[in-house]
């Protein structure tokens, strides 16, 4: 099998260090993911250089580097290709010493052998080298042979087979860096593969230590997760082997949860979230992605079963909006999620009901609804919370057609009255004035005012004169 892949300005980069290291005598191979992706044929993003260089060396043979891990052999090389700024991971061949912290070794041990720095690695699907002396160019596209391809660990096999296996004993991966279990996870979600079974039980058993993972860590493989692709398969494997109920027990109360089968027939709350997952698409904002996760976070708590004295009384959750505002707000200051995320992820879980009102409110309540900044994120968490219940989107129709329809001055005009205004009528500052504005402001949108005149007189008419 020959490997055709296009020509990027990363690849590119890649190359011209693979050969500038081995003009120097030294080995150098592409490393790690972008292999992997190859032999799937897809196209990486970008690409690492696995070489016996020293860092030292590797800094003395390119004018630009940073180093950002020169510890561990790891040096960033920066060039401009095709007119574009290109960084790519350099790393020494190494052996690594005790992991005591779950994260990373203690020490290492520069080495100039490929297959030593190979039996350190995570997954086998990671662990293969690609020969760039291999490759061909024919116009915007290089093919590679299979020759080409230094797989030690049977990483080609495995991923043939769509199989996840760590590379040696899974039980060392694991206790030598926890994060591994999420990673793996993330790569058998987005990559359909099946996870191998003493890999598995191997995450099973090790599942209540990734609390030693710190939660910004934890929180990035999470949001890739969601982000990448496939997220409900990457979260029906987080619960099968245990690491939900760890790291996210709020989301794992949802299972088995009922819903009113008249407005979800798909089923309990955790089938719904699940469904509504498959329709985030790849490269989704964050925010949306961890919207769609929480926003019926709330339905566990506020969960209220029929009463068996009102015949044709239904479940349920009274309150769970604002439940769902509080819990997710725990969960998101305990992942360490910055307050802009914080604040639009509240935002989408705060409103997502209100689209079920949106036909019945007046002009400016409308008007109020559709300038809610990233508006955008709020339709399409509502369209996709539809699509995976009832299906009816006659209320999202409704709300995109509304959103196109106005101009945004029509949505935020310049006010007509503002604090200045009131106290230069004579009004004293104080807790009254936020209510008067607003009162002044929806008159505005409903368009029953066009003067400043006309407002304050609407004022002094709800709220006394000065």
């Amino acid at each position: 099998m020959v490997l055709s892949l296009t020509r990027t300005p990363a690849l590119s980069a890649a190359r011209h260090i693979a050969e500038t290291l081995r003009t120097a005598n030294a080995k150098a191979y592409l490393a790690g993911g972008c292999v992997r992706d190859l032999l799937l044929g897809l196209n990486p993003k970008d690409f690492d250089v696995a070489t016996s260089a020293t860092p030292d060396q590797i800094t003395a043979l390119f004018p630009r580097t940073q180093a950002v891990g020169a510890h561990f052999g790891v040096i960033l090389v920066l060039q401009e290709i095709e007119n574009e700024s290109i960084a790519t991971e350099v790393a020494t061949f190494r052996h690594d010493g005790a992991y005591l912290d779950g994260r990373r070794p203690e020490a290492v041990r520069f080495s100039s052998d490929p297959r030593e720095d190979v039996l350190r690695r995570d997954f086998t699907i990671n662990g293969m080298l690609l020969d760039p002396a291999g490759f061909t160019d024919e116009g915007k596209h290089a093919h590679i042979g299979p020759e080409a391809v230094l797989d030690y660990v049977g990483g080609q096999p495995d991923l043939a087979a769509r199989i996840l296996r760590t590379i040696g004993s899974p039980n060392q991966r694991f206790e030598e860096d926890k994060l591994r279990m999420l990673r793996g996870i993330r790569f058998a979600a987005r990559l359909n593969l099946t996870l191998e079974p003493e890999t598995f039980t191997a995450i099973q058993q090790h599942a209540p230590e990734l609390t030693q993972v710190s939660n910004e860590r934890v929180r990035d493989e999470l949001t890739r997760m969601l982000t990448e692709g496939h997220a409900s398969r990457a979260f029906e494997l987080l619960h099968a082997t245990g690491l939900l109920q760890i790291i996210l027990p709020e989301v794992e109360t949802m299972r088995g949860v009922e819903q009113p089968p008249q407005y979800h027939p798909e089923g309990d709350v955790w089938i719904h979230t699940l469904m509504l997952l498959d329709h985030l698409p790849t490269g989704a904002s964050p925010t949306l992605a961890w919207g769609m996760l929480l926003h019926d976070i709330g339905k566990p708590a506020t969960y209220q079963p029929p009463n068996p004295q009102r015949p044709g009384d239904r479940i349920r959750f009274n309150g769970h909006v604002e439940a769902g505002v509080r819990i997710a707000e725990v969960i998101l200051n305990r992942l360490r999620f910055s307050n802009d995320d914080c604040a639009q992820i509240l935002a989408l879980i705060r409103h997502h009901m209100q689209f079920g009102d949106i036909k019945s409110m007046k002009t400016s309540t409308l008007k109020r609804f559709l300038r809610i900044p990233r508006f955008d994120e709020h339709l399409a968490l509502n369209r996709a919370d539809c699509l995976s219940s009832h299906g009816d989107l006659r209320l999202y129709d409704f709300a995109l057609e509304a959103s196109q329809r106005q101009e945004p001055e029509q949505l935020r005009p310049v006010l007509l009255v503002t604090g200045r205004d009131l106290i230069a009528a004579g009004y004293r500052p104080g807790p009254r004035f936020k209510a008067m504005l607003e009162a002044a402001e929806d008159a505005q949108l409903e368009g029953e005012l066009t003067s400043r005149e006309q407002g304050l007189a609407r004022i002094a008419a709800l709220f006394g004169p000065p």
